[in-house]
C-alpha cells in the first residue's frame, strides 16, 4: 500500500497519495507510518463538493473535489482529488478549504469511489465499465465478486446477440473495459479472471 500525506508537503509541491482499497461494506485507507485505517461504510452518508487547499509557501489556493463521509457516531472522512492538479482558486471564490487530515487520492479513484457511494454502493447498478473501475480499487475479495457479475453481465449481452450457446467472441467483446483496466491495476486482472472463470462455469452448465 502507499502513504496518506497531508497537504503541507515541502516544494515541490506534490502530496504524496493515499491508497485506498474498497470493501463490500468498507473503505480501507493507509495512513502515515504505515498504518491501515479500516471505516465502516455501513450507515455512513456521503456528499461530494468542490473545495480548496491552501499552500501556504506558494501562498496559493488550489480547487480540489470533495467525498465527506459522515457517520451517526460523529465519525468524518474526507477525501479529496490531487491539490496539485488543480486550477488556482481566487481568493474571492466562497468554497470550503479541505480538512487538514484529507486523504488525498488520484483522480480516477477519487470518482469510482463517489460514483459508487453516491449510487447506493449497488452493483446491480453498474455497467461493466463501471465495474472495470471499481474493480481497480476494489479489496482482492471485492474483486473476485465484481469479477462474478460483470460476467454475469457481459453474458446477458452476448446471448442477446449470439444466443446462449454461441457467446465466446461476444462475450469477450463485453468484458473488453475490464481486459484493459487490468492491464494497468492488479485488482482488475483479478476481477477478470474471476469473471472468466464464471463465465466458463455458467456456459458449461447451460451446454449439458
Amino acid at each position: 500500500m502507499g502513504r496518506t500525506a497531508l497537504y503541507a508537503d515541502p516544494v515541490p509541491f506534490r502530496p504524496a497519495r493515499a491508497d485506498i482499497q474498497l470493501d463490500v461494506d468498507a473503505l480501507v485507507l493507509a495512513m502515515p507510518g504505515g498504518l491501515v485505517r479500516r471505516h465502516s461504510l455501513d450507515g455512513m452518508s456521503a456528499t461530494t463538493s468542490d473545495g480548496f487547499v491552501a499552500h501556504h509557501s506558494r501562498r496559493q489556493r488550489r480547487f480540489v473535489k470533495m467525498l465527506l463521509l459522515e457517520g451517526g457516531d460523529s465519525e468524518r472522512l474526507a477525501v479529496i482529488t490531487p491539490p496539485d492538479q488543480g486550477a488556482v482558486a481566487p481568493s474571492v471564490v466562497r468554497v470550503p478549504e479541505a480538512p487538514a487530515n484529507a486523504a488525498i487520492v488520484e483522480l480516477l479513484a477519487w470518482e469510482a469511489l463517489a460514483d459508487w457511494l453516491l449510487g447506493g454502493g449497488r452493483l446491480a447498478a453498474c455497467s461493466i465499465s463501471d465495474l472495470a473501475r471499481l474493480a481497480c480499487i476494489a479489496t482482492p475479495q471485492f474483486a473476485v465478486l465484481i469479477g462474478e457479475v460483470a460476467a454475469q453481465r457481459a453474458l446477458e449481452l452476448a446471448w442477446v446477440v449470439a444466443g446462449p450457446l454461441r457467446s465466446g467472441s461476444d462475450l469477450e467483446s463485453a468484458l473488453v473495459p475490464l481486459v484493459v483496466a487490468a492491464r494497468d491495476s492488479p485488482r482488475a486482472a483479478e476481477a477478470l479472471v474471476s469473471a472468466l472463470a464464471h463465465a466458463a462455469g455458467v456456459t458449461r452448465r447451460r451446454r449439458r
